[in-house]
């Protein structure tokens, strides 16, 4: 017969080994991403794979731990919209997962943004562009440009100390023999970078000059010869999707200590973490 201590032991033993099989947020966000599967595979394009981009979300996210903070439908819906573009997030620089504090409701969501390398893969995806590019100009470059009936551009980069940034230039060729190339100084490209909901936080602070050809580059996209299709798609830059069926939405509110993430962050995912409110939510794990 079981005594009252061995009828404790057994159910703290029970409790004990339930708490250790709790999921990490980690865990938890890998099998929304399983489960999410077939519906990332319709939405991508036919040369992508889905479990690729599954596998690159999953380690975007956690390499930022602050993204494992952030509600889980948000989350999943930047990576939808990832997949929906054929971009794929992280080191490559298609585009980025932001984390950011909403100061209306209180809540941690993700904010979905196109990268240098996405604008880029959008334009040459429209069938009419031969190349496009953008370059960065410091002021010991060598660098030249004019408007009007005959443009022109010449840059020249400097071989050793380059100085300080002063902005940046994108060129696009078409099929059709023509070109178009656009120079923002930085004083303009910082006039927009402060409009921006995420300023002071993400790319903006870990890829300062990519997200400045990037904006060059959208500056310069009504004079591109780009199917609506593709103007449609860049309109998602910068939203933020409440769930994977809802539609993009602009930042309304970011309270003003944005996540930011050190690079001692960056290197040790805290996995150990328990789940927060991601037993709050709305979806099932099978």
């Amino acid at each position: 017969m079981a005594t009252n201590q061995s009828l404790k032991n057994q159910l703290a033993n029970k409790a004990n080994k339930k708490e250790a099989a709790a999921p990490t947020p980690a865990q938890t966000i890998a099998a929304y991403l399983k489960k999410m599967g077939p519906e990332i595979e319709k939405a991508l394009p036919k040369h992508m794979d889905a479990d690729r981009m599954a596998r690159i979300a999953l380690t975007t996210i956690r390499t930022n731990p602050k993204l494992l903070e952030c509600s889980v439908p948000s989350l999943l819906g930047a990576v939808m919209q990832a997949a929906q573009l054929g971009l794929e997030p992280g080191l490559i620089g298609h585009c980025y997962f932001v984390p950011f504090k909403n100061g209306k409701t209180g809540q941690s969501d993700v904010q979905f943004i196109i990268g240098y390398k996405g604008m880029i893969d959008l334009a040459r995806r429209s069938g009419n562009i031969e190349s496009i590019y953008a370059h960065a100009v410091y002021e010991n470059d060598t660098f030249e440009y004019e408007y009007g009936l005959h443009p022109k551009l010449v840059h020249k980069p400097a071989m050793t100390d380059r100085g300080e940034f002063i902005g940046a230039y994108a060129v696009a060729h078409f099929k059709d023999g023509g070109y178009q190339f656009e120079f923002m100084p930085k004083e303009e490209i910082e006039k927009r970078r402060k409009r921006s909901k995420a300023a002071n936080n993400g790319p903006w602070v870990t890829d300062y000059e990519e997200m400045a050809k990037k904006t060059v580059i959208r500056h310069m996209w009504k004079y591109l010869p780009i199917s609506i299709e593709i103007q449609q798609a860049v309109t998602q830059d910068e939203t933020v999707r409440k769930d994977i069926t809802a539609d993009p939405e602009p930042v309304e509110y970011i309270e003003a200590e944005a996540f930011e993430v050190s690079a001692e962050e960056e290197e040790q995912p805290k996995e150990e973490e328990k789940p927060s409110n991601f037993e709050q939510e709305s979806f099932d794990i099978e």
